[in-house]
Formats: C-alpha cells, structure tokens, sequence
C-alpha cells in the first residue's frame, strides 16, 4: 500500500516486553506487560513494516526492556525474514541493550549484520551502580564494560545511551570525561523525570537547575576541542534547530509521533513514553502499521506537542530550540519540568550557536569557531 506521506516513520519493536535483567530504580518501563512476541507475528511485523516504509532505507530498532533476553537464535531469524521480505530495500537494525549480556559471540554476529548498538551507562562506576542494579541489588558497571569492550574489540559501532540522574548530576565533567576516555563518540544525555503515584517527583528525578548546570558545564568542555570528534545529541539537535533544519530527537522538534513502541503481543502506542490504553492505536493482528503512523489519532497525537503549548511557551524567544521538549515531562501547567534549566542552556550557548549557524550559512566549518580555541 502506498500512503505517499514521504517520511519515513519508526517502531520501537520490544519482542520481550518490559522483561529485564537488572532493575534499575529509574526504569520508566518495569510496570509494562512482558511476555515474547510469537515467530508468527514477527514475521508479520518485518513484512508490514519493510512494506510500508515511503523509503528505501528502513531501520528496525529493537528496544525493551532488554531485548537481548530473546537470545541469538532470535535475532539470526530476524536477519533471515529481513533478507526474504527486503524487497530490494536498504535493511539496518539498531539495538538498545544494557550491555550485561554481550559476549564475543554476541559482538561478532552484531558486527556481520551491521547493528548499531545502544549501550546504557551512566557513568563510572560509582555512579553508574548507584540505581543500574541487579535484582539482588548488585552494581552492573564492570559487566556493561566488559560487553562495551567486547564491542569494540570487534569494530560494532555503538553508542552511549546515558541517564543524567540525581546521582551523577552535579559531576558532569567526570561523566562526560569518563565517556570520552573509553572513547564513546556518540552520547545520548537523558534526563530522568519521573512522578511518583502521589504526584511528587521519584528520588532519581533531578531539577531544572542542576540539568541547566549540566548541560552548560559539559557544553564549555566540549565547544573548546571536541566539536566534530565527540557528537553529543543535545547539542546536535540544538545546532540544528538554530539552522532551521530538522533536529535529530523528537523532543526538540515542533511535532511528534513518528516513533511508535510495539509491544509483544502486538499492540502498538502513539509512543515508549505513553504504554497506556489512552494511547493505544491498534493491534498488527488486525491493523496495518501504517494506517496506525498515520492514522487521524497519531496525528493529532503528534500535533497536540506544539499546540498545547502554553502561553509562556508561545512568548518565549526559545521557543523554535525546544517546542516545550518531551511531552511526557509537561507536568507544571503545561510547561516543561526542565523549562528552567533548558532556559538557562539555551541563553549560556547562544553566542556561540549564532557563531556556527552563521558559518554554516555561509558554507564554512563549524568546528573552527572562535570558542573552540
């Protein structure tokens, strides 16, 4: 079927649900439904999918929980019915995983079917096993090094998916030296921001000034030598959004929707962040993926993050840097829990975002800025 919509869209497929290895304290995800999607509904996930996409490249991000629990054989059928359904198309799979399960079997079939690898780590190991914790309450930082090192001694390119928490917070040169020294190039920060069920926030939830703090100092370290050689995703998207161009998270774009999470049993949801029934948009028993990416709901789900905004956000001079970030962290009348501290970040590297916006308008480098001496 052909929905000539152009853009391609995305599903976070969790074959095993929530089901999970370690608990770590923060996991927004450990009260969802576990279970293991059927090699039936697999193979009707990749055909739909891979048959639906507007493009010829076609990325499957498989996400849980942790989805390496499926165990190998899971992931060689994958490669198998990608290859019989790919008609042609450009087939790429990326793997979010908290690192403890790697072996060198593991890194050698992620690196021969070109994975791109999502690495949870938080930091060294201190603070890193302060909440990443085993079920018997166990730290998990040198498993996760030991599969980090496994990876790269087999050339699999990953990436540091990394939670900024009330524990690693105030160190942020620590953190982001860490990441450096085991040479990450790519970083994805994720501030934590959870409610509790009595409407206060978890004790892993930090405040919008120590996020502002972090960003900022992190920021200053990284704009003097690392610009080109260390991509950090914040500042990515920021650079983009005072380009005018796209940003690469969807938080930091004026619509959402285009990730979709699926759950084993085949329910899909408008997001990872909202597993609810409120937001469920169908099942792929019965449902066409994309009849679900862009049915009437999902786009009013998408278009709801810029016009719910409130009348601060609408008056703010930030406005086309952040569009009111992640929906989900909208818990103050509207307006974004970290409103303050993204405030504080925006303002701090205005000066120099300006510098690299007018230097990439003019075809020059951005890297060679004034503040990267």
């Amino acid at each position: 079927m052909d929905y000539h919509f152009g853009l391609p869209y995305y599903v976070l497929a969790k074959p095993c649900g929530s089901s999970c290895n370690l608990r770590c304290s923060y996991c927004y995800f450990i009260d969802k439904a576990t279970g293991r999607i059927s090699d039936a509904l697999l193979e009707q996930f990749i055909r739909d999918y891979i048959d639906s996409q507007p493009t010829e490249n076609v990325l499957f991000i498989w996400h849980g929980g942790e989805p390496m629990l499926m165990g190998l054989d899971f992931y060689r059928r994958v490669m198998s019915l990608q290859r019989q359904h790919g008609c042609g198309r450009n087939v790429d799979n990326a793997l979010q995983t908290n690192g403890t399960l790697l072996n060198a079997e593991w890194a050698q079939f992620l690196h021969d079917n070109r994975f791109l690898v999502g690495v949870s780590i938080d930091g060294p190991q201190p603070l890193h096993d302060d909440y990443r914790k085993t079920p018997t309450g166990q730290g998990s930082w040198q498993q996760v090094m030991d599969g980090i090192r496994l990876l790269q001694s087999h050339q699999v390119e990953w990436n540091a998916m990394a939670t900024v928490n009330r524990s690693n917070v105030e160190h942020p040169l620590a953190f982001y030296h860490f990441l450096k020294s085991i040479d990450c190039r790519y970083i994805q920060f994720t501030p934590i921001v959870e409610r509790t069920s009595d409407g206060g926030m978890t004790p892993e939830t930090i405040t919008p000034r120590q996020w502002g703090h972090f960003l900022n100092t992190i920021f200053d370290d990284w704009v003097k030598t690392d610009v080109g050689e260390y991509f950090v995703e914040v500042f990515d998207a920021t650079l983009a959004n005072w380009c005018g161009v796209e940003p690469g998270i969807c938080s930091f774009a004026p619509t959402c929707g285009r990730a979709m999470a699926m759950q084993p049993n085949g329910d899909v949801y408008a997001c990872d962040h909202f597993v609810d029934d409120a937001h469920r948009l169908g099942n792929i028993h019965t449902d066409a993926l994309a009849s679900m990416a862009f049915s009437t709901r999902q786009q009013d789900f998408g278009r709801a993050k810029s016009a719910s905004l409130p009348p601060d956000c609408r008056q703010c001079s930030y406005l086309f840097a952040c569009w009111g970030g992640c929906p989900k962290d909208r818990i103050d009348h509207g307006k974004n829990y970290l409103c303050e501290g993204y405030r504080d970040f925006f303002a701090h590297v205005s000066p120099t975002m300006d510098t690299m916006r007018d230097r990439w308008k003019s075809g020059l480098p951005v890297t060679d800025t004034p503040d990267n001496s």
